[in-house]
């Protein structure tokens, strides 16, 4: 693609960036073919395509509208585009300097700036987020029913482990997840310590950035990010092996922490080194899958039918497929067909409550194809994704490392 980028933006970091990205796209439209969102509006600019062709233009000069936000906005970033992508266009990356753009140039007004307002001061922030959620809960019977389905009750906390053994890794404690879900750190816990690795919380860190950053608060993200790494650096100077992370979409964020802080000389190198030893939970498991499948044999069948969910951040973001599935085979799950699975549940962050309607068209489509194969239950990878499909579900959503945990014994 040839671009003439205006001259404010040409020669700055993200215009370089941004002008590489879309050189390397050739307009050949095979990432509409797999775009939620496309699939549901037909329209060409609700497709990662013509989103490309609203920033190309924004970088070059033109005018900058409601219109183009609307359209920005409407992405779910699943990177669903990403993975078919035959010229590799780094797509997300893109729409991160768009959306960046886009808010600087056409601020938010009324109840859309204080919307997002209240959820990056909410969700973030671990201290506010659980006793307002335990306080919901309670309440829940007099609240709408859209919010009170965000609300589902989840198992406590279980036990965590002594941290006695000679391996040692560090879990993000994240945001949210405590307060929703506390017993998938805990069972992460339990399942790492009977292969013999110790997990451990550092204080201070908190969430992973990914929230803001996806609410026009880039600065913010980045931020969080930079306390994650000081909260982090001390355990990983004393050997810890990797960050181990349990909800997809943070896991996601973590990684690429290199390219968030890249421009930032006093954190680059660090943040470069934490993106490298960042792990979904279920790549740590299938690397130690010696000590650890034999004890899932000998529980036997779980005589359990399976539908896993595959969170977009899982597939498309870190690329990780068919891992958990080998895990819940092993472990003893029928696993059911799920149609369409590369297809986004429409939970994205915080989309389902910014975009509830294309959300919720979202969750039906994905409800129908997990129930295809009629399980038992269903697990997932994220907890948006597990909160987001339990809240349309009469079948129980959990995290798979849950259910691992509870086969281990």
């Amino acid at each position: 693609m040839q671009t003439n980028l205006s001259t404010d933006i040409k020669n700055t970091p993200r215009g370089r960036e941004a002008d590489a990205i879309l050189r390397t796209c050739v307009h050949c439209g095979f990432c509409t073919a797999t775009c939620p969102t496309y699939q549901l509006l037909g329209d060409e600019l609700d497709g990662p395509r013509g989103r490309i062709y609203l920033i190309k233009q924004m970088l070059e000069g033109q005018p900058v509208t409601e219109k183009t936000r609307l359209h920005l906005d409407r992405c779910l970033t699943c990177r669903s585009c990403e993975s078919t992508c035959p010229s590799g266009v780094k797509y997300s990356r893109l729409l991160d300097i768009g959306r960046e753009m886009v808010a600087e140039k056409v601020p938010r007004t009324g109840t859309a700036y204080w919307t997002r307002l209240a959820l990056k001061t909410l969700l973030p922030r671990r201290g506010l987020f659980t006793p307002a959620a335990a306080l919901g809960k309670v309440f829940r019977p007099l609240m709408p029913s859209a919010l009170a389905s965000k609300l589902p009750d989840m198992p406590a906390r279980g036990a965590w482990p002594i941290p006695v053994r000679a391996r040692r890794m560090i879990a993000l404690a994240g945001c949210v997840q405590p307060g929703l879900a506390p017993d998938i750190n805990a069972a992460t816990a339990r399942v790492l310590d009977a292969a013999g690795i110790s997990l451990v919380e550092a204080d201070k860190a908190g969430c992973c950035g990914a929230v803001r950053c996806h609410l026009d608060d880039a600065a913010g993200g980045r931020e969080d990010a930079r306390r994650n790494i000081a909260a982090w650096w001390p355990l990983v100077e004393a050997g810890a092996e990797a960050i181990v992370v349990t909800a997809s979409g943070c896991g996601v964020q973590v990684k690429d922490y290199g390219h968030l802080l890249k421009d930032d000389p006093e954190w680059r190198d660090k943040a470069e080194r934490i993106g490298a030893l960042a792990r979904d939970v279920s790549e740590v498991v299938i690397a130690e899958k010696a000590r650890l499948l034999p004890r899932l044999a000998k529980a036997g069948p779980a005589g359990r039918k399976l539908a896993f969910h595959s969170p977009c951040t899982l597939q498309h973001g870190m690329k990780i497929r068919g891992v958990v599935e080998e895990l819940l085979v092993a472990a003893g799950f029928e696993l059911t067909p799920v149609p369409d699975s590369h297809l986004c549940c429409g939970s994205a962050g915080t989309y389902s409550v910014l975009q509830p309607e294309i959300s919720g068209k979202l969750l039906d489509n994905k409800l129908e194809a997990l129930n295809t194969g009629a399980p038992e239950i269903i697990a997932t990878a994220n907890i948006g994704c597990l909160t987001h499909l339990q809240s349309g579900s009469l079948r129980p959503v959990r995290h798979w490392v849950e259910l691992l945990a509870e086969r281990l014994g």
